[in-house]
């Protein structure tokens, strides 16, 4: 029992790790700001932002120091490279200090490798000690991710509403306090047990109280937080914020009573919640069978490639795809798959065009005339992005009613990112300006929270720190070229403002037009993102249908 309860202790912790360490979603927050103090184009404002992704790139170093070095040691690591990043940042756009250009380029790095180096360390966590849950324990923890420029704005608006530099201190310093708040629950990891079907069903009641209380945060954040323009309000919004971020401490006093309840009650009530479960304890071992039997016996056909063999579409549909689910590949076998390159177009054309917008976003509401308006449209992107990442779940929840693979639900997932790009290119109203930012944030953090699961299903569990990590190098790469195609259009407009602005606001961009080439262009990207998601999922749902009827049988056996 002590056991149960301390694992999810350890979930609750990552789900403060996350809720504070998404440090890259403020950036627009302040980007004006730290633009003007280092007298910058926007060209090189986005080189700023690239090097806060370009992080992602040295992700495989928490990987490796994890070899050598407890988890707690590299949660700190990660804390102390954010407080160096940040922190003189801070001191930068304070103009305590000053630095030139390189320099505050590689801070922006360093800063970057933090809150890569904290989600591995997260990720770590929710494998080891769900091995069951695996997939709703990721998402329920990288949703939490999303809500880090909400919270951050409160905490701001608690201290000063007109001191944008507040965020840099704020991600400076910050995580360090998480990291310290969630040391004791990482110190007391419970040792790997056998689950019971018992265990089982209770763990699926309680990741469904942890994913109704995580509705409710969002939707706390997100409707709440336009009424923390005044300090007080904001005081009062915060500590309700941090009571729901607190309430899931709860959770070993559930985990208790329902057992009691159920040993004292179960006799006299006959209550009977065996079958309560959303993952089968049977689904563990599942893809090893699967992988075993595929060695064994060759000549298994699937109906699919009997009724596509033929034709050009056919054979391109079937050479070289997946044939199974969890059967691990190895770095070099990764970037020989068709399906893989697939999957990192549709991440690349998808989810990274939807963080690069929310890198622009503060630039965007400043030229469309928002200005007063930045921090209420970085809060609903944080706020959509949370409750995308929530969704990513819901293969999880719906899997014994409507099964679907989860290939498909990324397809879908991505649908609303080109339709927002469209309706930005035609309208620059407050009304689209938002409707667009939801449907971006609601798109991109399903694929950022789904891509975990997705990695791990497609090529292997156990290669999936590796794996993924290569999938997001995607990630410093669009955002340089998004970026750069973004900054290149914004400043090519400039020009024509640059006579009526004062030489201080020369470099800044007014008008639809600062961002209306971007949007149509970033629409169609979008467009391919889609496509290759759609030819991902015909792929791969032979390998779905093939797990999932494997699976029905191992249900009843």
């Amino acid at each position: 029992m002590v056991g149960q309860s301390r694992k999810w202790m350890i979930l609750v912790a990552t789900t403060w790790i996350q809720a504070f360490t998404g440090t890259n979603f403020d950036f627009s927050s302040y980007s004006s700001t730290l633009k003007s103090v280092l007298g910058i184009s926007q060209v090189q404002l986005n080189y700023l932002s690239v090097a806060s992704d370009m992080g992602k790139v040295f992700g495989w170093c928490s990987g490796v120091s994890l070899m050598y070095f407890p988890l707690w040691v590299v949660m700190f690591m990660a804390a102390f490279l954010g407080l160096f990043g940040y922190g003189v940042q801070w001191l930068v756009i304070k103009q305590i200090i000053t630095l030139p250009y390189f320099p505050v380029f590689l801070l922006c790095l360093v800063a970057g490798c933090s809150i890569c180096w904290f989600n591995t360390v997260c990720f770590v966590l929710c494998i080891r000690n769900f091995p069951t849950n695996r997939a709703l324990a990721l998402s329920l923890s990288i949703s939490f991710n999303g809500v880090t420029a909400a919270l951050y704005t409160l905490i701001a608006n608690a201290i000063n509403h007109d001191d944008d530099t507040l965020y840099l201190f704020l991600n400076a310093l910050v995580p360090l306090l998480a990291s310290i708040l969630a040391l004791i629950p990482i110190l007391r990891q419970p040792p790997l047990q056998l689950l019971s079907t018992d265990v089982i069903s209770q763990d699926s009641f309680i990741f469904i109280v942890l994913n109704v209380l995580a509705v409710i945060t969002g939707l706390y954040l997100l409707l709440l937080n336009s009424l923390s323009s005044e300090a007080l309000r904001a005081r009062i919004l915060l500590v309700g914020a941090l009571m729901l971020l607190l309430l899931p401490l709860c959770l070993p006093g559930i985990v208790c009573g329902r057992n009691w309840a159920r040993r004292t009650i179960h006799s006299r009530f006959c209550l009977d919640v065996s079958n309560f479960r959303l993952v089968d304890p049977d689904d563990l071992e599942l893809h090893k069978e699967l992988i075993g039997n595929n060695q064994n016996n060759g000549s298994s056909v699937n109906p699919f490639y009997e009724t596509n063999k033929e034709g050009f579409f056919g054979k391109v549909m079937e050479k070289g795809r997946l044939t199974m689910l969890g059967e691990e590949h190895s770095a070099r076998l990764l970037v020989r798959r068709w399906d893989f390159w697939l999957y990192y177009v549709a991440y690349f054309c998808g989810g990274t065009i939807g963080l690069v917008y929310s890198n622009n976003i503060g630039q965007i509401a400043q030229s469309l005339g928002y200005y007063s308006q930045i921090s209420t449209v970085v809060t609903l992107y944080s706020s959509f992005s949370f409750f995308g990442r929530l969704l990513s779940a819901a293969p999880d929840f719906l899997r014994d009613k409507v099964y679907y693979a989860r290939t498909g639900w990324l397809a879908v997932a991505l649908v609303p990112t080109p339709i927002a790009f469209f309706l930005l290119a035609a309208s620059g109203s407050e009304a689209a300006l938002h409707a667009g930012t939801a449907m971006i944030g609601l798109s991109s953090g399903f694929v950022f929270s789904a891509a975990v699961s997705i990695t791990s299903e497609l090529f292997g569990p156990n290669s999936a720190s590796v794996n993924h990590n290569i999938l997001i190098t995607n990630i410093p790469i669009g955002s340089l070229l998004y970026g750069l195609l973004a900054a290149l259009v914004y400043d090519s407009n400039v020009k024509s403002s640059m006579q009526e602005n004062s030489l201080e606001e020369a470099m800044v961009c007014m008008g639809r037009d600062c961002y209306l080439q971007t949007f149509i262009c970033w629409g169609c990207i979008s467009m391919l993102g889609l496509i290759s998601s759609f030819l991902l999922f015909l792929r791969t749902r032979p390998a779905y249908d093939d797990y999932e009827r494997n699976r029905s049988p191992a249900q009843f056996s």
